[in-house]
């Protein structure tokens, strides 16, 4: 029999990339700005997983970006995103929201509240290059994702729920009570990483704390939580 658990690659929150800017505590699950490891160049079409907790009164200045899909999921507290299309919205914790760079865009990303902000924000590849950026959010309610998983992000039309970003890819929730269990297939060819957001988990047995990272080829899956647990799962190219 196959070992399930060599489809696994566990990254541990203590082995991922760190910056502590102050007013940005930052972990990377790829390589990203200072952080360099050529084993951790991405993960199919996913370029950049980062793990953020922001200041109270405190975030990203304009900046720009082209060419991405920029997913923001937001953990706890809230992130105010403006950008230079004119764009401006809050989004709270559980919720999301997505820019898609296109041929370019300015945003800016602030905490005002007067907490910590944690938030993950992941970027995929586009299909395509090039078209005119854009800007989204969307409250995702998790009682709705109460033991399985639903489309938050998508590139996919059957996803009608979903936020539209230009990638063949899938950004997922779950939220899973100490003891139930969830199970997802990998399509052949296909690159999944799964976080738990918070809460213990395993995953065809191989146990993961939060905010570990699992890196998953093709197959089946099944994710039990030992602690009530939030998920994040991107399934891309």
């Amino acid at each position: 029999m196959t070992d399930t658990r060599t489809r696994i690659d566990r990254r541990p929150f203590d082995s991922l990339g760190h910056a502590d800017h102050g007013w940005l505590d930052a972990r990377h699950h790829f390589s990203f700005a200072n952080y360099y490891d050529p084993a951790r160049m991405g993960w199919g079409a996913i370029r950049v997983w980062n793990d953020d907790t922001v200041a109270p009164q405190n975030g990203f200045p304009p900046h720009p970006h082209r060419d991405m899909e920029i997913i923001t999921y937001v953990r706890s507290g809230a992130i105010t995103h403006q950008d230079s299309l004119g764009n401006q919205g809050r989004t709270g914790a559980g919720d999301v929201q997505v820019m898609s760079a296109g041929t370019g865009v300015r945003h800016a990303e602030y905490n005002l509240e007067n907490e910590p902000t944690t938030l993950f924000q992941i970027w995929i590849e586009p299909r395509t290059t090039g078209g005119s950026p854009s800007w989204g959010a969307k409250p995702f309610p998790k009682g709705d994702r109460s033991g399985r998983f639903v489309a938050l992000a998508s590139g996919f039309a059957e996803d009608t729920d979903a936020l539209p970003i230009r990638a063949d890819a899938r950004v997922l929730g779950a939220t899973l009570k100490a003891g139930e269990r969830v199970s997802y297939d990998v399509a052949a060819g296909r690159h999944a990483y799964l976080v738990a957001a918070t809460g213990a988990i395993s995953i065809n047995g191989e146990e993961l704390t939060a905010r570990d990272g699992a890196a998953l080829v093709g197959g089946s899956y099944i994710i039990e939580a030992r602690e009530d647990a939030e998920l994040v799962l991107v399934d891309a190219e």
